[in-house]
């Protein structure tokens, strides 16, 4: 059923043609791939210090199958004090999408952009509980700008192979 009402001039038809080709991006699953919580320093380390915090993420992508595909978001976090680990936190998110009608030149950045981008304020909980039930306040991580991640990417990727062919 359609939610335009039909005018019998053969718009919904046309609806529907555009609606069957439009990009479709769909989660079938996500889930924690990997999960790692140290704390060293511990109980010592519980006593309310002030740790410097460095926190790196790193997008994958792979193919599946036919237009399925498995996206992961790996989230370290590292906090220290002085030379001492005060606690690491390694996360890694990851969910299964199908994308449907998107071109082939678009495939990388909607896998490397939009997916994550779905799948981040999951991983950010899965930290913030992690660190918490660690003994620590919730490591609330910022929202992630994906396109400039991406585009960070692709320059590395550029300059690396003028490097090794130079």
């Amino acid at each position: 059923m359609s939610d335009t009402p039909a005018n019998g001039n053969g718009h919904d038809q046309d609806n529907a043609q555009a609606g069957a080709s439009a990009a479709q991006i769909q989660v079938l699953a996500q889930y924690v791939k990997d999960l790692s919580f140290e704390n060293p320093a511990a109980p010592m380390s519980l006593q309310g210090q002030k740790p410097a915090l460095e926190v790196g993420v790193d997008v994958q992508a792979r193919g599946l199958g036919i237009d399925q595909y498995e996206v992961s978001i790996r989230i370290r976090a590292d906090a220290k004090s002085a030379n001492q680990t005060i606690f690491v936190c390694e996360l890694t998110y990851s969910g299964v999408f199908m994308l449907k009608n998107i071109t082939p030149e678009n495939i990388q950045p909607v896998l490397l952009i939009e997916c994550p981008r779905q799948l981040f304020p999951f991983a950010r909980r899965v930290v913030a509980d992690t660190t918490r039930d660690g003994g620590f306040p919730p490591l609330l991580l910022d929202p992630i700008d994906f396109l400039t991640l991406y585009r960070a990417q692709m320059a590395q990727q550029k300059v690396q192979p003028q490097a090794t062919t130079a």
